[in-house]
């Protein structure tokens, strides 16, 4: 059976590039991180080696399904990025939109009940804890306005002050 070299290959609705590496390739799709693809590439019975586009179409489904369901697979759950799920209550793992969607929902969720985490989500300040006094100003201006003090001085020049 020869394979065939695939130079973009699709996984979970995320194009990665079929040069890299299998486990570093994986690491593109938002959600998986190292730890998580090294498990996936040992369950799956890959070399290590393997670039990803040498994967064929029944690997990649492979791949995918062991993404969409680790616990069916015996992935540990410290690598899973829900564990006991406010809603469900079951270790989940989410991966590229679903991931984006459930963060979002539990920041407005946090903004509504006004918790701590929340109000410093509204405000967009720091949340972690991080110090605020001279780092994460995002854009607003630090310090003299120069070019504003020295249009006052001409000014103030011209009137003869």
């Amino acid at each position: 059976m020869s394979r065939e070299f695939r130079h973009i290959v699709r996984v979970k609705g995320t194009d990665l590039d079929g040069s890299k590496r299998l486990l570093y390739g994986l690491t593109k799709i938002k959600g998986v991180g190292v730890s998580l693809a090294n498990a996936i590439v040992k369950i799956a019975g890959f070399r290590p080696d393997i670039r990803l586009g040498e994967l064929t179409e029944t690997e990649t489904a492979k791949v995918e399904d062991i993404i969409s369901n680790p616990t069916k697979y015996n992935i540990p759950a410290h690598l899973l990025n829900r564990r006991k799920d406010q809603i469900t209550g079951q270790n989940l793992h989410l991966v590229t939109s679903d991931l984006t969607l459930r963060t979002r929902m539990d920041i407005d969720h946090m903004k509504n009940l006004k918790t701590w985490k929340g109000i410093r989500h509204s405000l967009g300040l720091k949340v972690r804890g991080q110090r605020t006094r001279t780092t994460g100003r995002k854009g607003k201006a630090v310090g003299v306005k120069k070019k504003a003090v020295i249009t006052a001085a001409r000014e103030k020049e011209k009137r003869g002050e």
